[in-house]
């Protein structure tokens, strides 16, 4: 097989070196810019949480609602370029549809729009615009190279996508089975080795520069693997999908009521200006939420504080995305799934339960509602295993994560990248089309009895618009089928005239197939031949005749999951 057509050769692993390099530089640089605002706006080197109370109460609506304003106004010409040029933008979309290349104007201001939000106080994640900017930088370079090297833009994409995500999270194996099971679908493992190739070169890339630790301090607790913490991991497990499938109808809420603002620089304003009164309340709303999950983990809120943290960042979440700020679900998630685990926890721990360290339900939490918000099980798990480097919770997180994704995949909720719904889709279409049997797509046939004239076969022929015309018995036994052409050649040659019967020019061979076979023997049997539709039977014995099967009817099935 020619290096073209094999997602895996040498050519693919060399380039992924070098995307992994540009794409962690990429993402310091998007940093960078997150930190000047907030050294502009508030002298501080401190997170959001901390650096608004710079500013007097007041202005905290003011200023948020302000960095929505811009943002809805860079968004607004990426909107119009978007529409005029009907390009896709979203570096997921670009993989997923096998595009030429990341639009570089829509993606730098929808990374502007997200500076505005984030630098803000937006209720945002800085991965999206991140992970979308590292894309573009791996689109850049994809067209530089040459078109010798027979490299697809969108793979290249892909690579740059993974190693993005990873130099944000310090995970190379989950970033890069986070685009492989979203963007490819997990049956795509050539594709993986590549994009890890890449992942690991971007956090190497970090470590070098001096990023080097886990991303939350947990590596040293142990999770005590007995019945009780085993319990409380199911339940928080179910409780995250719940969650997450309230925070994805949420979102979808918000979003409806947002759209009633044409304008976007009002509606990302006015998502701003609310997120900011529930600032009033707590600052630890404001921003991704990563520091809070430090302070969680730290053991820094009571029981009231986590409560009220859980719902105020489920709502300003919900506002923030709902008004379309430019930015990611990742660490709000994590947020809110750190919250609920150790108030789960904590509810066990009062109730007298052997549960161990409660704060260890914080990274349990934390996959489960990432899992259920994305609909990616398995990049969650691993996620929260490599940003906590604790192995003694990878069967917690394994559970906790396959529960919620699978909640929300049976309440029927869709992922918060739709790009995923596309491949459940596809997946269920699959396997109906594996499951089905022929008669399920059984059409009436044309048919006569054996004494009925040749005549009569031409003229169902023309009503019908078929090319041949089934011949049964007086028990709807099939006995073959007579071909329009084959009359007409014997009717010119004067073999026969339109009076004769049909059983003189009936073909007693024809193919045919029966109504319990599948799909895919039907389809089988097409491959076979060169017909249209083929005649279905009862049985091979009894060979009563049902109807006819159409290679249209087959096609239309398989394009659902083709």
């Amino acid at each position: 097989m020619s290096a073209s057509k094999h997602a895996l050769n040498w050519t693919t692993l060399l380039i992924a070196i070098p995307v992994g390099l540009v794409a962690s530089l990429v993402t310091l640089a998007f940093r960078g810019a997150i930190e000047l605002i907030n050294h502009v706006l508030f002298q501080s080197d401190n997170e959001i949480t901390v650096a608004m109370h710079v500013w007097p109460w007041v202005f905290w609506p003011l200023l948020v609602g302000a960095g929505g304003v811009l943002a809805g106004w860079f968004l607004r010409y990426a909107v119009a370029i978007e529409q005029q040029e009907t390009v896709k933008t979203d570096y997921l979309e670009v993989i997923n549809a096998r595009l030429d290349a990341v639009p570089t104007k829509t993606s730098l201001f929808r990374a502007l729009s997200s500076i505005a939000s984030i630098g803000s106080g937006a209720s945002i994640g800085k991965e999206g615009p991140m992970v979308q900017l590292s894309a573009l930088s791996g689109s850049l370079l994809g067209r530089w190279l040459p078109k010798s090297l027979n490299m697809r833009n969108s793979d290249i994409v892909a690579m740059a996508a993974a190693a993005g995500l990873s130099s944000v999270y310090h995970a190379p194996l989950a970033s890069a089975i986070f685009v492989a099971e979203i963007a490819f679908g997990i049956s795509a493992l050539q594709r993986l080795i590549p994009l890890i190739v890449s992942s690991a070169v971007a956090v190497m890339t970090m470590w070098t520069l001096g990023y080097r630790s886990a991303l939350y301090p947990l590596s040293e607790a142990l999770f005590r693997m007995d019945i009780t913490s085993l319990l409380m991991t199911v339940i928080i497990g179910f409780a995250s999908g719940v969650a997450g499938w309230l925070l994805i109808k949420l979102i979808a809420r918000s979003k409806m009521l947002f759209s009633r603002v044409r304008s976007l620089p009002l509606r990302l304003g006015a998502g701003g200006f609310a997120v900011g009164l529930l600032a009033l309340i707590s600052t630890d709303i404001l921003g991704n939420g990563y520091e809070v999950i430090v302070k969680i983990i730290d053991g820094h809120y009571v029981m009231a504080g986590l409560l009220g943290l859980l719902v105020l960042k489920t709502l300003a979440t919900t506002l923030s995305v709902g008004s379309n700020a430019v930015g990611g679900l990742f660490t709000p998630s994590l947020l809110i799934g750190a919250l609920l685990g150790v108030v789960l926890a904590q509810v066990g721990a009062a109730l007298h339960l052997p549960v161990g360290d409660t704060l260890l339900y914080a990274a349990i939490g934390m996959a489960a509602v990432l899992a259920a918000v994305s609909q990616a099980p398995l990049m969650a798990m691993l996620m929260v295993l490599e940003m906590t480097l604790n192995s003694s919770l990878l069967f917690p997180l394994m559970i906790a994560s396959v529960l919620a994704s699978m909640l929300v995949y049976r309440l029927q909720s869709v992922s918060t990248y739709p790009v995923v719904s596309n491949h459940f889709s596809r997946s269920e279409a699959k396997y109906d089309f594996d499951n089905m049997r022929v008669d399920q797509l059984i059409i009436p046939g044309a048919a006569l009895q054996p004494e009925e004239s040749v005549g009569q076969a031409l003229a169902v022929s023309s009503l019908k618009r078929e090319r041949y015309v089934y011949v049964i018995n007086g028990s709807g036994q099939f006995l073959g089928v007579v071909s329009i052409h084959d009359i007409s050649r014997k009717v010119l040659a004067q073999e026969i005239t339109l009076d004769s019967p049909v059983s003189s020019v009936m073909d007693d061979n024809f193919p045919c197939i029966f109504q319990n076979q599948s799909m895919r023997e039907g389809w089988e049997a097409f491959a076979r031949v060169t017909l249209e539709r083929l005649p279905v039977l009862n049985n091979p014995v009894e060979r009563r005749f049902m109807g006819a099967l159409t290679k249209t009817s087959l096609i239309q099935k398989a394009q659902e999951f083709l």
